[in-house]
Protein backbone atom coordinates (compact mmCIF):
# COMPACT_ATOMS: atom_id res chain seq x y z
CA UNK A 1 0.00 0.00 0.00
CA UNK A 2 1.39 3.64 -1.08
CA UNK A 3 1.67 6.63 1.07
CA UNK A 4 -0.17 9.85 0.76
CA UNK A 5 1.25 12.77 2.39
CA UNK A 6 -1.34 15.69 2.51
CA UNK A 7 -0.78 19.61 3.31
CA UNK A 8 -3.98 20.92 3.94
CA UNK A 9 -6.00 17.97 4.45
CA UNK A 10 -8.46 19.53 6.65
CA UNK A 11 -9.98 21.88 3.63
CA UNK A 12 -12.52 21.25 1.64
CA UNK A 13 -10.64 19.21 -1.19
CA UNK A 14 -8.34 17.62 1.34
CA UNK A 15 -11.23 16.07 2.98
CA UNK A 16 -13.27 14.76 -0.10
CA UNK A 17 -9.73 13.46 -1.68
CA UNK A 18 -8.51 11.66 1.47
CA UNK A 19 -11.53 9.92 1.29
CA UNK A 20 -11.40 8.51 -2.21
CA UNK A 21 -7.47 7.98 -1.57
CA UNK A 22 -8.77 5.26 1.02
CA UNK A 23 -11.26 4.01 -1.14
CA UNK A 24 -8.42 3.41 -3.96
CA UNK A 25 -6.23 1.99 -1.24
CA UNK A 26 -3.50 4.49 -0.16
CA UNK A 27 -2.38 5.15 3.24
CA UNK A 28 -3.15 8.80 3.91
CA UNK A 29 -1.70 11.45 6.50
CA UNK A 30 -1.96 14.90 6.68
CA UNK A 31 0.23 18.00 7.81
CA UNK A 32 -1.27 20.08 10.53
CA UNK A 33 -0.27 22.91 12.29
CA UNK A 34 -2.00 21.32 15.70
CA UNK A 35 -3.16 17.37 16.36
CA UNK A 36 -5.75 16.19 19.11
CA UNK A 37 -4.79 12.63 18.20
CA UNK A 38 -8.52 12.31 17.81
CA UNK A 39 -8.06 12.93 13.42
CA UNK A 40 -9.60 10.48 11.03
CA UNK A 41 -6.60 9.94 9.48
CA UNK A 42 -3.13 9.84 10.83
CA UNK A 43 -2.11 13.61 11.79
CA UNK A 44 1.54 15.42 12.11
CA UNK A 45 2.33 18.75 13.21
CA UNK A 46 4.65 20.80 10.82
CA UNK A 47 5.32 24.55 11.80
CA UNK A 48 7.04 26.49 8.69
CA UNK A 49 7.64 29.83 11.09
CA UNK A 50 9.66 27.24 13.28
CA UNK A 51 11.16 25.07 10.11
CA UNK A 52 9.55 22.17 11.60
CA UNK A 53 8.10 19.19 10.58
CA UNK A 54 7.89 15.96 12.92
CA UNK A 55 9.84 13.30 11.14
CA UNK A 56 7.80 10.14 11.64
CA UNK A 57 5.61 12.33 8.85
CA UNK A 58 7.66 11.28 6.33
CA UNK A 59 9.32 8.17 6.96
CA UNK A 60 8.33 6.00 4.22
CA UNK A 61 6.16 8.25 1.97
CA UNK A 62 5.53 7.10 -1.88
CA UNK A 63 3.73 10.58 -2.73
CA UNK A 64 2.51 14.17 -1.44
CA UNK A 65 -0.19 16.59 -2.51
CA UNK A 66 0.26 19.72 -1.54
CA UNK A 67 -3.02 21.49 -0.78
CA UNK A 68 -1.86 24.37 1.78
CA UNK A 69 -2.63 27.62 1.22
CA UNK A 70 -4.13 30.93 3.40
CA UNK A 71 -7.19 31.89 1.61
CA UNK A 72 -6.39 34.75 -0.43
CA UNK A 73 -9.93 35.72 -0.37
CA UNK A 74 -10.28 36.06 3.83
CA UNK A 75 -9.43 40.08 4.09
CA UNK A 76 -7.81 42.44 2.90
CA UNK A 77 -4.38 42.39 1.56
CA UNK A 78 -2.29 44.20 3.52
CA UNK A 79 1.40 43.26 4.37
CA UNK A 80 0.58 40.57 6.70
CA UNK A 81 -2.10 38.53 4.71
CA UNK A 82 0.65 39.10 1.99
CA UNK A 83 3.50 37.37 3.54
CA UNK A 84 0.73 34.92 4.88
CA UNK A 85 -0.43 33.88 1.71
CA UNK A 86 3.02 33.18 -0.06
CA UNK A 87 4.38 31.49 3.02
CA UNK A 88 2.26 29.07 3.13
CA UNK A 89 2.24 28.21 -0.33
CA UNK A 90 5.90 28.84 -0.67
CA UNK A 91 8.10 28.59 2.36
CA UNK A 92 5.78 25.21 3.29
CA UNK A 93 6.87 23.58 -0.02
CA UNK A 94 10.65 24.82 0.65
CA UNK A 95 9.84 23.42 4.01
CA UNK A 96 9.21 19.91 3.00
CA UNK A 97 12.17 19.60 0.05
CA UNK A 98 14.56 20.30 3.15
CA UNK A 99 13.50 18.07 5.50
CA UNK A 100 13.23 15.13 2.47
CA UNK A 101 17.06 15.24 2.06
CA UNK A 102 18.25 11.67 1.10
CA UNK A 103 14.47 10.80 0.17
CA UNK A 104 13.25 9.98 -2.79
CA UNK A 105 9.22 10.55 -3.96
CA UNK A 106 6.86 8.49 -6.64
CA UNK A 107 5.19 11.73 -7.39
CA UNK A 108 4.99 15.73 -6.07
CA UNK A 109 1.32 17.04 -6.92
CA UNK A 110 0.92 20.98 -6.11
CA UNK A 111 -2.37 23.01 -6.27
CA UNK A 112 -1.72 25.97 -8.21
CA UNK A 113 -3.92 28.50 -9.09
CA UNK A 114 -5.45 30.31 -12.67
CA UNK A 115 -4.49 33.76 -11.21
CA UNK A 116 -1.11 32.33 -12.34
CA UNK A 117 -2.28 34.13 -15.88
CA UNK A 118 -3.61 37.66 -14.20
CA UNK A 119 -6.26 38.89 -12.90
CA UNK A 120 -7.95 40.09 -15.82
CA UNK A 121 -11.20 39.96 -18.29
CA UNK A 122 -10.18 39.27 -21.55
CA UNK A 123 -11.43 37.23 -25.03
CA UNK A 124 -8.47 35.06 -24.48
CA UNK A 125 -8.88 31.40 -23.43
CA UNK A 126 -5.39 30.86 -21.26
CA UNK A 127 -3.58 27.60 -22.36
CA UNK A 128 -0.86 26.40 -20.31
CA UNK A 129 1.72 27.58 -22.28
CA UNK A 130 0.33 31.03 -22.36
CA UNK A 131 3.11 33.41 -20.51
CA UNK A 132 1.86 34.52 -16.87
CA UNK A 133 -0.07 38.09 -15.62
CA UNK A 134 1.90 40.81 -13.71
CA UNK A 135 0.06 41.25 -10.94
CA UNK A 136 0.28 40.17 -7.06
CA UNK A 137 -1.37 37.06 -7.90
CA UNK A 138 -0.25 35.65 -10.55
CA UNK A 139 2.90 36.26 -9.08
CA UNK A 140 1.84 33.88 -5.92
CA UNK A 141 1.24 31.56 -8.16
CA UNK A 142 4.32 31.84 -10.38
CA UNK A 143 6.30 31.40 -7.02
CA UNK A 144 4.22 28.80 -5.67
CA UNK A 145 5.32 26.73 -8.79
CA UNK A 146 8.27 27.47 -8.84
CA UNK A 147 8.67 26.08 -5.59
CA UNK A 148 6.65 22.96 -6.27
CA UNK A 149 8.60 22.25 -9.50
CA UNK A 150 12.04 22.32 -6.98
CA UNK A 151 10.90 18.68 -6.31
CA UNK A 152 11.80 17.24 -9.71
CA UNK A 153 15.06 16.61 -8.27
CA UNK A 154 13.78 13.81 -5.66
CA UNK A 155 10.25 13.38 -7.23
CA UNK A 156 10.22 10.70 -10.87
CA UNK A 157 7.04 13.88 -11.23
CA UNK A 158 5.91 17.11 -10.80
CA UNK A 159 2.02 18.06 -11.21
CA UNK A 160 0.96 20.91 -10.77
CA UNK A 161 -3.10 21.63 -11.31
CA UNK A 162 -4.00 25.81 -12.15
CA UNK A 163 -7.56 25.43 -10.41
CA UNK A 164 -10.35 27.37 -11.05
CA UNK A 165 -13.30 27.57 -8.12
CA UNK A 166 -14.15 24.64 -7.21
CA UNK A 167 -18.02 24.27 -6.08
CA UNK A 168 -18.58 22.51 -3.55
CA UNK A 169 -21.98 21.51 -0.76
CA UNK A 170 -19.73 22.29 2.23
CA UNK A 171 -18.62 25.96 1.62
CA UNK A 172 -16.40 27.63 -0.02
CA UNK A 173 -17.24 30.16 -2.75
CA UNK A 174 -20.60 28.75 -3.54
CA UNK A 175 -21.28 29.79 -0.14
CA UNK A 176 -20.80 33.10 -0.62
CA UNK A 177 -22.33 33.18 -3.51
CA UNK A 178 -25.79 30.98 -2.58
CA UNK A 179 -26.44 33.13 0.49
CA UNK A 180 -27.63 36.43 -0.53
CA UNK A 181 -29.60 34.59 -3.65
CA UNK A 182 -31.46 32.48 -0.68
CA UNK A 183 -32.24 35.70 0.97
CA UNK A 184 -33.43 36.93 -2.51
CA UNK A 185 -31.26 39.51 -2.67
CA UNK A 186 -28.90 37.70 -4.92
CA UNK A 187 -27.19 39.86 -7.70
CA UNK A 188 -24.24 39.77 -9.98
CA UNK A 189 -21.11 41.32 -8.76
CA UNK A 190 -19.58 44.42 -10.29
CA UNK A 191 -20.11 44.12 -14.32
CA UNK A 192 -20.88 40.17 -14.19
CA UNK A 193 -19.05 40.06 -17.20
CA UNK A 194 -16.19 38.78 -15.40
CA UNK A 195 -15.29 34.88 -16.27
CA UNK A 196 -15.50 32.64 -13.25
CA UNK A 197 -13.83 29.19 -14.45
CA UNK A 198 -14.82 26.32 -12.04
CA UNK A 199 -14.88 22.53 -11.74
CA UNK A 200 -17.18 20.45 -9.35
CA UNK A 201 -15.77 19.31 -6.36
CA UNK A 202 -15.70 15.39 -7.20
CA UNK A 203 -14.44 16.27 -10.42
CA UNK A 204 -11.19 17.87 -8.84
CA UNK A 205 -10.64 15.32 -6.28
CA UNK A 206 -10.46 12.71 -9.42
CA UNK A 207 -8.38 14.99 -11.35
CA UNK A 208 -5.69 14.59 -8.35
CA UNK A 209 -6.48 11.21 -8.08
CA UNK A 210 -5.46 10.76 -11.14
CA UNK A 211 -2.73 12.86 -11.27
CA UNK A 212 -1.20 10.54 -8.71
CA UNK A 213 -2.02 7.09 -10.55
CA UNK A 214 -1.19 7.92 -13.81
CA UNK A 215 2.54 8.05 -14.54
CA UNK A 216 1.91 10.00 -17.65
CA UNK A 217 1.02 13.18 -16.11
CA UNK A 218 3.84 15.56 -15.73
CA UNK A 219 3.98 19.14 -15.69
CA UNK A 220 0.87 21.67 -15.58
CA UNK A 221 -2.56 21.20 -16.61
CA UNK A 222 -5.46 23.82 -16.11
CA UNK A 223 -8.28 22.01 -13.57
CA UNK A 224 -11.75 23.96 -15.19
CA UNK A 225 -14.84 22.63 -16.71
CA UNK A 226 -15.45 23.39 -20.58
CA UNK A 227 -18.64 25.64 -19.27
CA UNK A 228 -17.40 29.10 -19.80
CA UNK A 229 -19.35 30.99 -17.42
CA UNK A 230 -19.67 35.01 -16.97
CA UNK A 231 -20.29 35.91 -12.85
CA UNK A 232 -24.24 37.21 -14.40
CA UNK A 233 -24.37 33.54 -16.05
CA UNK A 234 -23.27 31.19 -12.55
CA UNK A 235 -25.56 33.81 -10.45
CA UNK A 236 -28.98 32.98 -12.74
CA UNK A 237 -27.61 29.22 -13.06
CA UNK A 238 -27.77 29.05 -9.14
CA UNK A 239 -30.99 31.53 -8.86
CA UNK A 240 -32.83 29.26 -11.03
CA UNK A 241 -31.49 26.06 -9.00
CA UNK A 242 -32.66 27.49 -5.46
CA UNK A 243 -36.17 28.46 -7.15
CA UNK A 244 -35.10 32.23 -6.81
CA UNK A 245 -35.77 35.45 -8.65
CA UNK A 246 -33.09 37.91 -9.21
CA UNK A 247 -34.56 41.52 -8.68
CA UNK A 248 -31.43 43.30 -7.29
CA UNK A 249 -29.16 45.51 -9.16
CA UNK A 250 -25.86 44.57 -10.00
CA UNK A 251 -23.62 45.51 -7.51
CA UNK A 252 -20.79 48.02 -8.42
CA UNK A 253 -17.55 47.13 -8.71
CA UNK A 254 -16.53 50.71 -6.55
CA UNK A 255 -18.27 49.68 -3.75
CA UNK A 256 -16.80 46.11 -3.30
CA UNK A 257 -13.21 47.96 -3.97
CA UNK A 258 -13.95 49.87 -1.16
CA UNK A 259 -14.89 46.94 0.75
CA UNK A 260 -12.02 44.50 0.19
CA UNK A 261 -9.42 46.82 -1.17
CA UNK A 262 -6.75 45.05 -3.75
CA UNK A 263 -8.53 41.86 -2.76
CA UNK A 264 -11.74 42.84 -5.00
CA UNK A 265 -9.69 41.91 -7.87
CA UNK A 266 -10.51 38.42 -7.70
CA UNK A 267 -14.11 39.14 -7.76
CA UNK A 268 -14.28 41.88 -10.63
CA UNK A 269 -12.32 40.19 -13.16
CA UNK A 270 -11.74 36.57 -14.54
CA UNK A 271 -10.92 34.83 -17.85
CA UNK A 272 -11.49 31.54 -19.68
CA UNK A 273 -9.04 28.82 -19.26
CA UNK A 274 -8.69 26.09 -21.92
CA UNK A 275 -9.06 22.42 -20.53
CA UNK A 276 -7.58 20.29 -23.66
CA UNK A 277 -4.88 19.26 -22.04
CA UNK A 278 -6.31 17.19 -19.20
CA UNK A 279 -9.19 15.88 -21.25
CA UNK A 280 -6.35 14.93 -23.94
CA UNK A 281 -4.53 12.88 -20.74
CA UNK A 282 -7.69 11.11 -20.79
CA UNK A 283 -9.90 12.81 -17.92
CA UNK A 284 -13.65 12.79 -18.38
CA UNK A 285 -15.41 15.71 -16.36
CA UNK A 286 -18.14 13.84 -14.67
CA UNK A 287 -19.85 17.34 -14.04
CA UNK A 288 -18.27 19.55 -17.13
CA UNK A 289 -21.53 21.74 -16.89
CA UNK A 290 -23.43 24.01 -14.61
CA UNK A 291 -26.41 22.11 -14.74
CA UNK A 292 -25.10 18.87 -14.42
CA UNK A 293 -22.94 19.60 -11.26
CA UNK A 294 -25.99 21.39 -9.41
CA UNK A 295 -27.96 18.31 -9.93
CA UNK A 296 -25.62 16.45 -8.83
CA UNK A 297 -26.44 14.38 -5.78
CA UNK A 298 -23.85 15.63 -3.43
CA UNK A 299 -25.83 19.06 -3.95
CA UNK A 300 -29.09 17.46 -3.43
CA UNK A 301 -28.00 16.04 -0.06
CA UNK A 302 -25.09 18.73 1.45
CA UNK A 303 -25.41 20.82 4.06
CA UNK A 304 -28.62 22.55 4.68
CA UNK A 305 -27.36 26.15 4.12
CA UNK A 306 -26.27 24.61 0.57
CA UNK A 307 -29.30 21.98 -0.42
CA UNK A 308 -30.45 23.08 -3.50
CA UNK A 309 -33.71 21.39 -4.91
Amino acid sequence: METILITGGSGIIGRRLSELLVQHHFAVRHLSRKSTGSEKYPTFVWNIDEQFIDPKALEGVDHIIHLAGENVGDGRWTATRRKKILSSRIDSANLILNKMKGQHLKSFISASGISYYGSITSSQIFKETDPCGTDYLANVSVQWEKAAFQFEDIAKRVVALRTGVVLSPTGGALAQLIKPIKLGIGSALGSGKQYMPWLHLEDMCQIYLKAITDEGMVGIYNAASSDHLTNQEMVNALAKNCGKKLWAPKVPGFLLKLLFGEMSVIILEGSRVDNDKIKKAGFVFQYDTIDEALKSPVFRTGTPNLKFK
